[in-house]
């Protein structure tokens, strides 16, 4: 049996209607059977995204079925499954139907793949598959966000900070002359740096005063969390997102963290990030700091080239000032409601 039926019990808990798949083994204790409940969230990530869409389903009451689009899980063996939800309102009960599309997913793959291939020399179809490459970035893109929106509601970060990371470093990646495809990609990956948090006890994470040493080791460890989150996949994206989630923490000079790399052992997709998260927290009023003038921060900022920073993606990061200022015009942080979560 391919189909899981859940039936929603509240925002979070989702209680199984049919006989359990046995591919639902892999996800879940091997002891839960039909009638019992579940956080499906927690089981797949990628359904907190679509529950953003489902919700809207399941209010509005309406009896036509709004599907997710396939989407790639891996088993604890690395195994990949291919799975795809459906959001279906039937008779005022919310359910969500999560199906394992087998083999007809990857003959589909392959089939597409092959259409592709015979089709790259007519003018008109190579601009539909640009058009739909497009398409595809802006969802994986949409994905990303709402992901990190859920993220945020854990931490003192605003979607406009993390949205203008990926633009700055977008602007470093084309500045270095790196490939349009994976410029773009470093558009979407490096506002997932911090995306580890998630994974903190609010404890520690939503502290107001200074952590302790034994806190500070905790909060560590958002960098190799996040990247757990994001490595076992061959998408390049998340490949690039999960380096940047482990590195963005390390110092050129050898003394950051988690694995005390140094100098151009860490990725240079890490290394844009540290300076552009840097630059944006500096300039930007939070609820615990107020925001340093551009100029204070460029000066913090010069002492840290050499030991924090790479010298030369500095010089890099000062000859396209004016293009981040510009997007720190462009993408400023919205009014604040009180006692309201990051937007």
């Amino acid at each position: 049996m391919s189909i899981a039926v859940f039936l929603r019990e509240d925002r979070d808990n989702f209680k199984l209607l049919t006989k359990k798949p046995s591919w639902l083994n892999t996800f879940c204790d091997r002891n839960f059977e039909a009638g019992q409940t579940v956080k499906l969230g927690m089981l797949f990530p990628f359904l907190e995204c679509f529950m953003y869409e489902a919700e809207d389903v399941w209010e509005s009451k309406v009896n036509t079925p709004h599907r997710s689009g396939p989407w790639i899980e891996f088993t604890q063996h690395g195994e990949e499954l291919p799975l795809e939800a459906t959001a279906i309102c039937q008779d005022t009960h919310s359910l969500l139907v999560i199906q394992d599309l087998g083999e007809e997913y990857y003959n589909e793959v392959v089939r597409l793949q092959s259409f592709r291939e015979k089709s790259l020399n007519q003018e008109e179809l190579q601009l539909e598959i640009d058009n739909k490459t497009q398409e595809i970035r802006s969802r994986e893109e949409e994905i990303a966000m709402k992901l990190l929106t859920a993220a945020g509601h854990r931490d003192h970060e605003t979607a406009a900070h993390v949205r203008r990371i990926g633009l700055y470093a977008e602007v470093m990646a084309r500045a270095l002359k790196w490939d349009d495809a994976i410029a773009a990609d470093i558009r979407i990956a490096a506002p997932m740096h911090d995306i580890g948090k998630i994974g903190i006890p609010d404890s520690v994470l939503l502290k107001p005063g200074k952590l302790t040493e034994e806190e500070f080791e905790v909060m560590k460890r958002h960098a190799e969390i996040g990247a757990d989150m994001l490595r076992g996949t061959n998408i390049p994206l998340l490949k690039m997102a999960s380096e940047i989630a482990l590195c963005h923490h390390e110092r050129w000079d050898g003394s950051g963290y988690p694995r005390g790399l140094k100098g151009k052992e860490i990725p240079e997709s890490a290394r844009i990030t540290t300076i552009v998260d840097v630059y944006d927290a500096l300039i930007h009023k939070r609820v615990y700091k107020d925001a340093s003038s551009e100029q204070s921060a460029l000066k913090m900022m010069e002492k840290m080239v050499g030991k924090h920073f790479d010298p030369d993606l500095f010089k890099v990061f000062i000859a396209n000032l004016p293009k981040m200022q510009s997007i720190k015009e462009s993408v400023s942080e919205p009014a604040r409601i009180p006692g309201s979560l990051a937007p």
